[in-house]
């Protein structure tokens, strides 16, 4: 993930000039924002796994005080549920564990539950006769509404990561 140039290592000072003496150019790199950074937490694959996934991300939210509408936090809080209890269904035979973690950067917030399943779902078309199989379609479609992005990729384990990440400013998108 990209840091903004904020990482903490050191600066070259070798302009002969004193260390402790501001330097005029400097423009100044922006310090994190209090709420900002990345929190990753494990969970078996099994069903009491979805309400602990999401009361674990809406207790972080609020506890790093992200500031965040009741409306983004409604949709956070169902893709996690959505993803989580895809996780549980179609990969706990090969992924006995998941994971989720939530990056919150200056002026968005994302979510992604990673399992070692390979099989990479892709959103189809509802089948209205049928019961489930809308949780994707769900997803992108309130990440959309939302004015953010979402994807799957495969992770080096050979398993998958399934993300959303969304503007923490209102954004609608017709």
């Amino acid at each position: 993930m990209d840091d903004h140039g904020r990482g903490s290592g050191p600066r070259p000072t070798d302009s002969g000039e004193d260390p402790h003496e501001p330097d005029p150019l400097d423009r100044g790199t922006p310090d994190p924002l209090p709420y900002e950074g990345v929190w990753r937490f494990t969970a078996p694959a099994v069903d009491a796994s979805v309400p602990q996934a999401r009361h674990a991300v809406r207790d972080l939210l609020y506890r790093q005080g992200v500031p965040v509408s009741d409306d983004l936090v409604q949709g956070l809080l169902l893709i996690v549920s959505e993803l989580v209890t895809n996780a549980v269904r179609h990969a706990a035979l090969l992924s006995p564990m998941l994971a989720v973690e939530v990056a919150v950067g200056a002026e968005w917030v994302r979510v992604s539950v990673e399992d070692n399943h390979p099989y990479r779902p892709t959103a189809l078309e509802t089948d209205h006769s049928g019961e489930g199989g809308r949780g994707l379609l769900l997803v992108r479609e309130i990440t959309r509404e939302a004015g953010g992005v979402c994807d799957v990729e495969h992770t080096s384990s050979g398993g998958k990561v399934i993300w959303a990440a969304l503007p923490l400013k209102a954004v609608r998108v017709s």
